[in-house]
């Protein structure tokens, strides 16, 4: 019995080293060699600095910046809380958004909801629209379009507010990944985006696009996913390529 336990015992050593040090130790050093840039997180860095990954989006939302998707992952593109927002597209909180009161008693958004989003797109991005009624009554003091109203607006029983872009919005500008942490955008929303990036920076706007052009990816394989544009990369080739100049 003695002798079958020490095979036993032996033989699990043995695997042990193998596939937990050998194996694993192999792989880790293949990695840094052939991707070593992919195995250390697809990091950027400026400076020396790190800004970012190409594979984790994050927030942008000064105009002069081309805008990522939204995001339900946390407070908003938070790697340690990666999700969607589990709606359907039926679902009225999706739609139309929700409020809720924060610890100061103070009413406050709670999920945006698509139309908000819209509203908000087009708005930025100077899309002519139609709607029941006018957007300066959703407005705070300082001229900015308050999300609170709006949502409420959108979910008013007897008469909600209703607003109807006259041009298709692309879907990743106003829906969330599954991920939540979605780096890229379509090439069709940052060529809308690139009317605003050029005015806010006083650049030209075949500058801006051509930029764009150059950070569009193409399908893998030329069949597997959709073209897209890193927002992070596109944006620290604008500050290079493209500084505001007022």
């Amino acid at each position: 019995m003695l002798k079958e336990l020490k095979s036993g015992f032996l033989m699990m050593l043995v695997m042990t080293i193998l596939t937990g040090f050998v194996y694993t130790g192999v792989v880790t050093a293949l990695a840094q060699v052939l991707f070593h840039d992919q195995a250390n997180g697809s990091l950027i860095t400026v400076n020396g600095q790190v800004v970012g990954s190409r594979l984790i989006g994050q927030s942008f939302t000064k105009p002069e910046y081309f805008h990522p998707r939204p995001s339900s992952a946390g407070a908003g593109y938070d790697p340690t809380a990666t999700a969607g927002s589990n709606l359907g597209p039926t679902s009225a909180k999706f739609i139309n958004g929700t409020t809720k009161t924060d610890d100061k008693n103070h009413e406050i958004v709670d999920f945006p909801g698509v139309k908000d989003r819209i509203v908000n797109y087009c708005v930025e991005n100077e899309i002519s629209y139609t709607s029941s009624q006018p957007l300066e009554r959703f407005k705070d003091a300082q001229g900015n379009l308050d999300d609170v109203k709006l949502i409420k607006a959108f979910n008013d029983e007897k008469a909600p507010f209703t607003f109807m872009p006259n041009a298709p919005i692309p879907a990743d500008a106003v829906t969330a990944s599954a991920s939540g942490l979605d780096p890229d955008i379509s090439p069709r929303n940052a060529e809308i985006q690139s009317v605003r990036v050029a005015k806010a920076r006083g650049v030209p706007i075949d500058l801006v696009r051509r930029l764009v052009a150059e950070h569009t990816i193409g399908r893998t394989l030329a069949v597997l996913g959709e073209p897209h544009v890193n927002v992070l990369e596109l944006n620290l080739a604008l500050d290079e390529q493209a500084p505001r100049k007022h």
